[in-house]
């Protein structure tokens, strides 16, 4: 499904730092940057036609975090305009692959892979992504 090091598909969203967002120190409390990743990624399937809760209610699956490494190298501040990037970097039977970074103009503040496992809603164990989905991720 991979294609060389080329990536089947990437997105980017953009995200403003509220002040709820910050720590006392007033920059992004680190568990944030994670809840911006989640939203690139979350808007990346919506922008490809696929809702979460639909997902869900129609064939029974939900995605979950299966594990993460994220590097913090510099600190977003309230205010900031953020860019949330999510590249999808492998893609398998019940499994993807992003590669994601945060960004502040052509600084690079933030960065991760994060695994994420597709499961049935019910029983919680692993589950084959929808062909449709698939067909979407490989266009």
């Amino acid at each position: 499904m991979i294609q060389g090091d080329k990536p089947i598909k990437k997105f980017n969203w953009p995200i403003r730092v509220y002040y709820e967002d910050t720590d006392a120190g007033g920059v992004v409390f680190h568990s944030n940057y994670l809840n911006f990743f989640e939203r690139a990624r979350t808007e990346m399937l919506r922008a490809f036609g696929h809702e979460q809760d639909a997902l869900r209610a129609d064939y029974g699956i939900i995605f979950v975090v299966r594990s993460l490494q994220v590097d913090y190298l510099k600190p977003a501040r309230f205010n900031d305009l953020l860019l949330v990037g999510a590249r999808l970097t492998e893609a398998k039977k019940a499994s993807l692959v992003f590669e994601q970074k945060i960004t502040r103009g052509d600084d690079i503040l933030c960065k991760g892979i994060f695994r994420i496992a597709c499961l049935d809603a019910n029983a919680m164990t692993p589950k084959a992504i929808p062909q449709h989905l698939f067909k979407t991720i490989e266009e």
